[in-house]
């Protein structure tokens, strides 16, 4: 009988694309979801379990129902501009929250968790190849949130011997080759879905924010990670613990970085469709440039980041815009 992994976020754009290729792996993907920003339409590789993790006795019966093997954690508030104006909103859901699974997870005798991190908790580190040991100084409440949630699952460790695997990762683009899945946040506030949507005629414009930034063109420069590259880790690293081996951190990236502008440019080659553009002022938390390593999860756990080149991306995250997306 297939082992069941609990996946909270599973009705979001990463959770979902990780229950396809958890599925695909012979596990049967549980979600956990309050679909607060998800979609029950994502949910199709396994079943969902509608659930609060603010509320314990939620969590607590799935855990129960279900009986996992380990759990996969990516549910959390994730806008940075929304988490400077809100930072009390994002310390105590995400915290929160987070806090309550880890001691239900525990609680059931669960020692395998798998965390969904970011390179926001970095900070702002103009120039710096962020690797697992480059000191994390967060700028906005979202990378603080996650960097204190680390810290808590290191604390859990040390004390319960839950073994774990966290991936810190920034920007996370692309979507299901098959597009039986893809990338749609209401509101929306990626740069490649909003892009597509401006082409596609669905918003007037794309809005750069920022173009005074010290880069070579002026705006923020982000490293981006295709989803089924992402996924594809975390499916590596649940593995890597099943197998016993110890809790590590891993970095997610490519290593390039790309500015706004040259997605927008890689864009009009893929979709040989203008960009309507409109420019704006910069957004309050947004750093200059974020660019992560993956050396050790490419040496470590046999990662492949397969599609991470704009063309596969941009091209992926196409063709979900013209297949149809879940309706609002």
């Amino acid at each position: 009988m297939a082992s069941h992994v609990l996946v909270t976020g599973g009705a979001g754009y990463i959770g979902a694309h990780a229950c396809k290729v958890l599925k695909a792996a012979g596990f049967v993907p549980v979600t956990f979801d309050n679909i607060s920003t998800g979609w029950e339409e994502a949910v199709k590789f396994g079943p969902l379990f509608k659930g609060d993790l603010m509320n314990r006795a939620d969590i607590d019966a799935v855990l129960v129902q279900y009986k996992p093997v380990a759990v996969m954690h990516f549910a959390a508030l994730s806008l940075v501009g929304e988490s400077m104006k809100h930072p009390g909103l994002y310390w105590r859901v995400n915290v929160n929250g987070a806090l309550n699974l880890l001691e239900a997870t525990v609680a059931a005798g669960i020692r395998n968790f798998v965390f969904s991190s970011t390179c926001a908790t970095y900070g702002d580190q103009d120039g710096v190849l962020l690797n697992e040991d480059t000191p994390q100084r967060p700028i906005n409440s979202y990378g603080g949130s996650k960097l204190a949630i680390e810290e808590m699952v290191r604390n859990f460790s040390a004390a319960y011997d839950l073994r774990h695997v966290i991936f810190r990762y920034f920007n996370v683009a692309g979507a299901d080759p098959e597009a039986e899945v893809g990338e749609q946040h209401t509101p929306e506030t990626h740069l490649i879905p909003l892009m597509l949507d401006a082409v596609a005629g669905k918003r007037p414009a794309l809005t750069v924010f920022g173009t005074d930034y010290p880069t070579r063109d002026g705006t923020c420069v982000r490293d981006y990670v295709h989803v089924m590259d992402l996924v594809d880790a975390h499916v590596l690293g649940l593995k890597w613990l099943l197998e016993g081996k110890d809790s590590r951190v891993f970095c997610l990236g490519t290593g390039n970085g790309f500015s706004v502008t040259e997605v927008i440019d890689a864009s009009r080659a893929v979709t040989n469709r203008d960009v309507p553009m409109t420019y704006g002022d910069r957004r309050p938390g947004d750093a200059v440039t974020l660019v992560s390593g993956s050396e050790a999860a490419i040496r470590d756990l046999g990662w492949e980041p397969k599609r991470s080149t704009l063309r596969d991306m941009i091209g992926d995250a196409w063709r979900w815009a013209q297949a149809e997306p879940f309706k609002a």
